[in-house]
């Protein structure tokens, strides 16, 4: 290495990078492999950091009305161990455990809205209204009326707000709610109970705006018995990334007729399908920086057919196959590593400036690409990791620098002899 970076070749190599070649071809693919290296880098860092906008877009509002974990009972069929649960001392042990923020307990059961002619099936969720803004945005959702309008003993709901849209439903309006049940004999025994409509939330997720239901816990709790509902503890952290690290704490603390279960498991679907688009995007556009590697071969192989003479006299005057080797090898990676560079300070650049940029465009061609009549979501999020941008830029330079390798050593297995028979 010490003989292939040698003065020498540092001068020649960077000498070859500025002169212009005479043939038009070669400074057109050497402009162009540069480009494709650019365009290429900054293209993955563009893509992965708007995918992680959306990624933590849709984490803020899946978590938006969910904990960031669960306590249940390990085995709700147990009709008989439902009341020995220890659910007091679970509460004040996790409220006491370090990055915990919130403890509200729950009780849900699956039911179906009737409101003539219309029925839907939705989730009634039983909460307690001083507990649930520890563990949840569920107050700062609402559209209309306030969590203290859920008091126990009168019967009164908050609705998704594509619920109250499906059914016609207000603040004031009679929603009935049939409860599947099962009788102690095993016989169906659906009940039907008339709630009247308090308020009504949005958060901007079809999962939560058009399935869930909030009344009060008590009024849940007195609908079917303990071992009819889904019921327990739902838990707030610090961070919601450390869900995984910190139930972990929980569950060998807590007894063991309890279990954990944090967002992660909970939404393990959404987030493995993010993560495999994620790494096929990322594989597409990587394919962008292996084309503009190859480009840097045919450019390289090119130059060294126009250079024969030129390394022939070095050779003579005692120049080593080493230094002629590392002469363009200082070329390919300058051409590569400048594009790799380029491509790092425009992308992040973009990346930085993605909804500017695109209201721009919006504004300027009069189109728009998320349109709220049908979308949720109207801004492109984006949200710049550093770790996939030395990723994104340690894998450009090595396939760059791989490109520069064969064209090197055919340079420097070029005998003065041969080249300098015809001149």
């Amino acid at each position: 290495m010490p003989g292939m970076f040698h003065p020498l070749s540092l001068f020649v190599g960077w000498r070859y990078v500025r002169a212009r070649s005479h043939k038009f071809f070669v400074s057109f693919i050497t402009w162009t492999s540069l480009a494709g290296v650019c365009v290429g880098v900054a293209a993955l860092i563009v893509i992965l950091s708007v995918m992680n906008g959306f990624e933590g877009d849709l984490r803020s509002r899946l978590l938006s009305l969910d904990a960031d974990a669960r306590v249940v009972r390990r085995d709700p069929g147990q009709h008989a161990a439902a009341g020995a649960v220890p659910w007091h001392s679970a509460e004040s042990l996790i409220r006491g455990s370090p990055g915990v923020t919130g403890v509200a307990p729950y009780a849900q059961v699956q039911a179906l809205a009737v409101r003539t002619p219309q029925m839907l099936p939705v989730l009634l969720r039983g909460i307690d209204p001083a507990a649930e803004p520890s563990v949840t945005r569920l107050a700062r959702a609402l559209k209309a009326g306030s969590l203290s309008d859920l008091r126990g003993g009168t019967d009164r709901v908050i609705v998704g707000e594509l619920i109250a849209e499906e059914l016609g439903l207000e603040p004031g309006d009679r929603l009935t709610l049939l409860i599947p049940a099962v009788t102690a004999g095993g016989v169906p025994e659906p009940q039907l109970r008339r709630f009247t409509v308090a308020g009504v939330f949005s958060v901007g997720l079809a999962d939560h705006d058009a399935t869930l239901v909030y009344a009060n816990i008590q009024d849940v709790r007195a609908l079917l018995p303990a071992g009819g509902l889904d019921q327990g503890l739902r838990v707030r952290y610090r961070n919601a990334l450390d869900a995984p690290r910190i139930s972990a704490q929980l569950r060998a603390r807590l007894p063991k007729s309890l279990r954990v279960i944090d967002w992660t498991q909970d939404n393990a679907a959404y987030f493995r399908a993010i993560r495999i688009e994620k790494t096929m995007m990322s594989l597409i556009l990587l394919l962008i920086v292996a084309v503009a590697a190859f480009n840097i071969v045919a450019m390289l192989v090119m130059v060294v057919n126009d250079k024969r003479t030129d390394i022939a006299i070095l050779r003579t005057f005692g120049a080593s196959p080493r230094r002629v080797l590392g002469i363009f090898l200082i070329q390919g990676l300058t051409i590569g590593w400048l594009g790799v560079a380029l491509g790092v300070a425009l992308g992040l650049t973009l990346a930085w400036h993605v909804t500017p940029i695109v209201n721009f465009l919006q504004n300027t061609f009069g189109f728009q690409i998320f349109n709220s009549n049908v979308y949720y979501i109207t801004t492109i999020p984006s949200v710049v990791k550093w770790t996939n941008v030395w990723e994104i830029g340690i894998a450009a330079l090595v396939l760059t620098g791989a490109a520069t390798v064969y064209p090197a050593v055919r340079a420097a297995r070029t005998s003065p002899a041969e080249a300098l028979r015809y001149e």
